[in-house]
């Protein structure tokens, strides 16, 4: 009898020394399979360091100055020497108008000149045997061998001799002017370059009749591109210190900008601000400025656009992913690490200027804080407990 109690309370003891070990295992895989079910998203220690970003505003390119050709004489144009698009360098021929009639006119005025100084000749020629023969009259008078009024005769043909040779002179510096000017038209027929540039639209082609109100081409001096943007007030009063330093001394110590052209690329030579408007347009509330960038090669045309990136620089500034953020109503929001790994939606503020890639947090963070950088406004929810991985 006492072996089958024995028997019987030894039983349920190694029934449940089975079991204890079995009900172990399972929370263990529970807890296993729940740490595999938590997401595990990349987080950022915040912190300070400095940091220098880029502004980018919206330009327009215009070539340093832009020259409209137009002849200085009307004729038909005989020959186009460049093309639309072609560089172009100072004095270089760009179109030749009909020369025949013009050379014509030089060999006329010449021929004028030549016909001017016979003229002078004979007239010289005159005055000096008029005045021989008035010498010799008062050589004679004073002799008492003529009367006075036949000097006076001699006297007076010497007088109208010498207005012959005024007048014949005055032919002749007609006649010289003629031929300058004659050779001047004769130059105009070949126009040229002005200054160094690109050439733009040519719509007269060869045979047009062309005169001095005919626009021929414009030439655009690209060899420095200017691009004008705007500032508006808040960036003016940081320019100058909130009016501490005067425009001048602030554009003097500002840093190199560059050019960001319209397919997204950097412009590989910097530029600088060279002058602010000093007037605010009430309508825009913004002043005008213009940055000048080298252009040697022709590159960037006249007429394009882009941006110009202004860089500052920001000591302990907390820099932060913009891939960090999201946003809701025009305000931006992070997910901060808070404790046993659950995360906050956060409202942060940023500076205005970015690289975009990276904001300037103003406020709604601090250093040590630790925010979520993987999955922000796609899987990550607020609330959710996450597995950092750093």
């Amino acid at each position: 009898m006492k072996i089958k109690t024995l028997h019987a309370l030894t039983i349920p003891v190694l029934a449940a020394s089975i079991l204890l070990p079995s009900c172990k295992g399972g929370d263990a895989k529970q807890q296993q399979q729940q740490a595999a079910m938590v997401p595990e998203f990349a987080v950022l220690t915040v912190g300070e360091e400095d940091a220098q970003l880029e502004t980018g505003i919206p330009a327009t390119l215009h070539g340093q100055n832009d020259v409209e050709i137009r002849p200085q004489i009307t004729g038909f144009l005989t020959k186009v020497h460049v093309q639309e698009g072609q560089h172009v360098s100072k004095g270089q021929l760009l179109f030749t108008i009909d020369q025949v009639s013009l050379q014509a006119a030089v060999e006329s005025a010449q021929a004028a000149v030549q016909s001017a100084q016979a003229q002078v000749n004979v007239a010289q020629a005159n005055v000096n045997t008029a005045q021989t023969n008035a010498n010799n009259n008062k050589l004679l008078l004073d002799k008492n061998i003529i009367s006075a009024s036949a000097y006076q005769t001699s006297a007076d043909a010497l007088n109208a001799a010498k207005a012959q040779l005024n007048a014949a002179k005055a032919g002749l510096s007609q006649a010289n002017a003629a031929v300058v000017q004659a050779k001047k038209n004769l130059s105009y027929s070949s126009v040229t370059a002005p200054v160094s540039g690109i050439v733009g639209v040519i719509d007269n082609k060869e045979g047009s009749l062309v005169s001095p109100s005919t626009l021929l081409t414009v030439l655009s001096n690209n060899s420095d591109i200017e691009a004008y943007f705007s500032l508006n007030e808040k960036d003016l009063l940081a320019m100058t210190d909130n009016g501490h330093r005067s425009i001048k001394e602030a554009i003097s110590q500002m840093p190199d900008v560059t050019l960001l052209l319209a397919n997204g690329e950097r412009y590989s030579r910097p530029g600088k601000i060279i002058s602010v408007s000093g007037v605010i347009d009430p309508v825009t509330g913004s002043a005008s400025a213009k940055a000048i960038f080298p252009n040697p090669d022709g590159m960037i045309r006249s007429g394009a656009t882009g941006q110009v990136l202004i860089p500052s620089l920001r000591t302990n500034a907390i820099l932060i992913p913009q891939a960090a953020t999201y946003e809701v109503q025009d305000m931006k929001f992070c997910y901060v690490v808070g404790d046993s790994s659950k995360v906050h939606s956060t409202p942060i503020t940023v500076a205005s200027e970015n690289d975009g890639k990276t904001f300037i947090v103003t406020s709604g963070l601090k250093p040590g804080d630790v925010i979520v950088t993987e999955g922000v406004g796609v899987s990550v929810k607020d609330n959710m407990v996450i597995k950092p991985k750093k």
